[in-house]
């Protein structure tokens, strides 16, 4: 048997990390021995643990300390964090760690640093040039560069539950399709029309179903009213927001009764030839060729769009990114200053959004399938709130209040 001592401080009790940690312990097959705890008088006073896991095995123990450190253990001994040089480009060192998407902080120089522009998944880089360190996607990683490797000197700080509670208060909420909605679109309306206020930014990331389904008006009413400051999709929703401009269809049916359009299946493929004859969407807006719907009005706006491409793509249109690294490190850059995440009916934007947000950006997902929310939590994005309902109801909802008028 081989152990190690942890500590937890903070809002332990009311947040429910103990036993989180404590069942963590347990799934991984060690055990644990409550050394000290201090439980905080009031809301505002934080408590504190320290707790001895025993395991069979180095191994094991190196398992249970990584899964309880998403949860703010840390490990008692206060060492810095160590550091290797990645052996190739675009490799990590063999024991690099992996972050979560966490307020993390690493010790260097026996200070706590915290780490720049969090997100789950990547490395940490300490820069020879910058003293505090930064996480950086494997793809971009560079031989040489210095990597954080193992666990000690790295701890990080889970979110604590709000002293006011608002929709985006119960984080990790179960996913259904009996829950009622009504109250959580209203809590949702409320933060978006706050932030407008403020200097935050509102994400959406979108896919077709939203003009298949009747969704294209509420939404782009939404960015014409300045709700939406940023836009990720793929080439169908702009392709197919464009061809109800131009020919009233969707997939080649009429958007106005449902019906069969003549020749309708090569409505988007006429549609992506058009933009590309002229050059760029924007172009398209600025001559007159599009003036309705979603791209029209992002154009109109300044929204960023964010456009990335899968290998189904027709054509594709103007400024879709096809290579899937430059589409995300796209999509990143566009992050900052984003306060406010809706991900709507489109499996891999949502997953992929939800991967490079930080756990602080409070996230809507709206799906008519279940497994997308729940996919998204299962993936880490245990901030984002799962709606189990079509697109276009979620978003003609959601603008009516805020002041739409079908």
């Amino acid at each position: 048997m081989t152990h190690e001592t942890i500590v937890l401080h903070g809002h332990i009790i009311d947040s429910l990390l103990l036993p989180k940690v404590l069942d963590h312990i347990l799934q991984y097959g060690g055990s644990f021995e409550i050394a000290h705890i201090r439980i905080g008088k009031t809301r505002e006073e934080p408590s504190d643990a320290r707790i001895i896991v025993h395991a069979e095995s180095p191994e094991r123990l190196a398992e249970i300390i990584a899964a309880v450190q998403a949860h703010g253990a840390s490990v008692e001994k206060e060492a810095d964090c160590q550091w290797q040089e990645a052996p190739a480009d675009g490799v990590f060192p063999d024991d690099f760690y992996v972050t979560t998407h966490l307020p993390t902080e690493v010790r260097v120089h026996g200070k706590w640093v915290p780490v720049k522009e969090i997100e789950m998944d990547l490395g940490i880089w300490l820069d020879r040039n910058d003293p505090a360190p930064h996480t950086v996607p494997m793809a971009e990683v560079r031989k040489g560069d210095q990597i954080a490797v193992g666990r000690e000197g790295i701890r990080v700080t889970p979110l604590e539950r709000p002293a006011h509670l608002d929709v985006f208060g119960f984080m990790g909420a179960q996913v259904s399709s009996e829950r009622p909605h009504g109250h959580l679109i209203t809590g949702i309306a409320r933060r978006m029309q706050a932030l407008r206020r403020s200097e935050a930014r509102i994400l959406l990331a979108g896919g077709p179903a939203i003009i298949h389904g009747g969704g294209r008006e509420p939404l782009a009413w939404l960015i014409e009213s300045g709700y939406i400051h940023v836009l990720f999709c793929g080439n169908a929703l702009a392709a197919h927001d464009m061809e109800a401009h131009l020919y009233g269809t969707s997939l080649g049916l009429h958007l106005e009764g449902g019906s069969l359009a003549h020749h309708g299946h090569e409505h988007h493929l006429r549609t992506i030839n058009r933009i590309r004859a002229i050059g760029s969407i924007e172009e398209a807006v600025r001559q007159g060729v599009i003036t309705t719907g979603i791209m029209a009005a992002c154009v109109r706006r300044g929204v960023k769009i964010v456009m990335a491409g899968t290998i189904r793509d027709d054509g594709p249109l103007p400024g879709v990114i096809t290579d899937s690294v430059q589409a995300q490190a796209a999509m990143r850059a566009t992050l900052p200053g984003v306060e406010l995440a809706l991900l709507v009916a489109s499996t891999l934007h949502a997953v992929a959004t939800g991967n490079l947000l930080p756990a602080s950006v409070p996230t809507v997902c709206v799906d008519v399938n279940p497994a997308v929310p729940t996919k998204l939590a299962d993936r880490g994005s245990l901030q984002a709130i799962g709606l189990v309902m079509d697109a276009a109801s979620f978003l003609r909802e959601l603008a009516r209040h805020l002041g739409w008028k079908e």
